[in-house]
């Protein structure tokens, strides 16, 4: 009888142990798939801890500790190793919203000292375990583990909020290192008993959209190992150049007003006893002494929040993701960290569509991405073609592939103007001997919108190409060398590609009407960090790029450069009544075109 009873638990220790070695991720061609064992919530462990860091950055005298939660697979119990997806985020525990008074008062003149606007207070929200639900559903059942954490400050973890700080990049590489052995984790936010991550192998990948975005890109500049892929989506990659532009105070779009002192208020969702002391130090002192909202030009507090800067020991590959109709976090973003880690030689790939902000790569394209850097399948992801791009008409599940970003057959095709205001004047390859001034008068009332639908205006100033009679594709970046003068000492320039005529239809496309736009201060003609009032009536030269875009203008259309004063969607709204005037001799613009010039002579003869 005995002897049957040890055959039996025999058996059963061997079919249990046969049945745990089926539990484990499969591959095929090239792609993590759902497991049957990994996909039902009832098979997970969900568990939070907290992570000590290297720093004290609410000044409490105790090195902060980060809120994190895990879930993975139970098989993880029994041995297997698992890679982890992890998005870090201030924004988990709430926000303040959009309160009354949060953002600053954009109605004033140019340099000029706002008055002082409302703060406010996040009541934070949420309970343990589960800090978030995001990225769970579509990684677990392929085999990864999900971790989340909330940023310095924010939730459940100590610290204070930064908005680019320091503490941002190093709290989610403690995290990486507490995966890896190399941090402590404890159970309580105050205790001393240890948690170990002895269910994952160690490969991170992390994820996110807009400000989670970011984040991952402040953890690869710390150069962590561990950290073996990221996917940012929109992400915010300098505080500067998401709250400036070329010198000018320029809100990002939808939030009229907000500064990073702002968004400070927005996410402060942690300790209640610590937060005076954080809005002192950071907000009240570091924020308030370096945002100079009076000139916009570029110092060392927003060097410091410029992850361009800091991307040296950088080695994780990089799988971008944006839209060109992005107008919160604009397209900028992206572009300029990819091309400088192309520089670097990192595995890199970049996906954009054509609509606004947020917007993940295809799952496909993300899937390999995680498979081959951390599942370690040699699936020649590599190898792929280095930008997708989704086509106007295209579905964001089906880009279109090319050789890179911007398109290498585009060259920069040089435009020069002639004049007919109040009406639209002429934008054409052919260099005129031209004299001709032309002034706009500033008035925020009317919208960009309106002012480029304007059949006679002296609100604005606009060039148009002749008519299209085939498609011109336009891949890359538009720069503006502009000579102009101003009646005051300080006035915004804006400056916008349009595609002529207007849609205003039903059916009009987000990728109809706007092609790209920039902004500048003429006041930092000659450099970001120091700008001069203007004499009024004294010409000033100044070269700034507009956004990145890849787009095609399709035959029947004409480009438009239309060149005004106060962006009431973006700038500060002076008074109504600066004149700007514009040298057209001294003004020009450089558009890249797939196939050069030789493709737009061919489209307009």
């Amino acid at each position: 009888m005995k002897k049957n009873i040890q055959i039996l638990i025999l058996f059963l220790v061997a079919f249990s142990l046969k049945a745990q070695e089926k539990i484990a991720p499969i591959i095929k061609n090239g792609e993590a798939q759902i497991v049957d064992a990994f996909k039902d919530s009832k098979n997970w462990i969900r568990h939070d801890l907290w992570v000590e860091t290297t720093f004290d950055s609410d000044g409490d005298g105790k090195l902060d500790r980060v809120h994190v939660d895990v879930t993975r697979p139970k098989a993880t119990e029994n041995g297997l190793k698992l890679p982890v997806v992890y998005e870090s985020s201030p924004y988990y525990a709430g926000t303040a919203g959009n309160s009354e008074g949060l953002f600053w008062g954009v109605k004033h003149e140019i340099g000029e000292k706002a008055k002082p606007r409302t703060h406010v207070e996040v009541k934070r929200r949420g309970k343990r375990p589960i800090i978030s639900n995001s990225q769970i559903s579509t990684w677990v059942p392929r085999g990864y583990i999900v971790v989340h954490s909330s940023s310095p400050g924010t939730g459940l973890s100590d610290g204070s909020p930064t908005v680019g700080g320091d503490n941002e990049s190093l709290a989610p590489k403690a995290v990486i290192d507490w995966l890896n052995g190399r941090a402590k984790g404890y159970t309580e936010r105050n205790g001393n008993e240890e948690v170990k991550a002895y269910w994952t192998t160690g490969k991170v990948g992390m994820t996110g959209t807009s400000y989670n975005g970011t984040i991952p890109l402040a953890a690869a500049t710390t150069g962590v190992d561990g950290l073996e892929a990221i996917i940012p989506v929109a992400p915010n990659t300098s505080y500067y150049h998401y709250y400036r532009s070329n010198g000018l105070v320029r809100s990002p779009g939808g939030y009229l007003g907000e500064d990073i002192d702002v968004l400070y208020d927005f996410i402060h969702s942690g300790k209640e006893e610590n937060r005076a002391r954080n809005n002192k130090v950071v907000r009240d002192t570091e924020m308030a002494n370096g945002m100079d909202r009076e000139t916009g030009d570029y110092n060392d507090f927003w060097a410091g929040r410029d992850y361009l800067n800091d991307m040296k020991p950088m080695k994780a590959a990089l799988l971008m993701s944006h839209g060109f109709n992005d107008w919160n976090v604009m397209p900028e973003h992206s572009y300029r960290i990819y091309k400088k880690a192309s520089e670097m030689g990192l595995p890199t790939q970049i996906y954009y569509h054509q609509n606004g902000h947020g917007g993940p790569p295809p799952i496909k394209m993300m899937n390999r991405w995680f498979t081959r850097y951390l599942f370690g399948i040699e699936n020649g992801v590599e190898n792929d073609p280095k930008a997708w791009i989704v086509r106007e008409s295209d579905k964001r599940s089906e880009p279109t592939s090319y050789k890179n970003y911007p398109n290498p057959d585009a060259s920069n095709v040089t435009f020069y103007l002639a004049g007919n205001a109040p009406e639209a004047g002429s934008l054409s390859t052919n260099k005129t001997n031209s004299k001709t001034k032309e002034t706009l008068v500033d008035n925020y009332s009317f919208s960009a919108e309106a002012l480029a639908q304007a059949a006679y205006t002296n609100h604005r100033l606009l060039y148009v190409s002749p008519i299209l009679k085939e498609d011109i594709h336009i891949s890359g970046i538009s720069t503006i060398k502009i000579k102009a003068a101003s009646s005051k000492p300080g006035v915004n320039l804006s400056v916008y590609l349009v595609s002529l005529p207007w849609n205003s239809g039903r059916r009009t496309k987000i990728t109809d009407n706007i092609i790209t736009r920039g902004w500048a201060d003429l006041q930092n003609y000659k450099s970001l960090t120091s700008s001069k009032p203007l004499k009024p009536g004294k010409f000033y030269e100044m070269t700034f790029d507009l956004q990145p875009d890849d787009q095609i203008i399709k035959k029947g259309q004409q480009i438009g450069l239309m060149i005004f004063s106060s962006d009431n969607n973006y700038t500060l709204l002076p008074k109504p009544g600066t004149e700007l005037t514009v040298d057209l001799a001294g003004t020009k613009i450089t558009i890249p075109i797939v196939g050069g010039k030789s493709a737009f002579d061919k489209a307009t003869e």
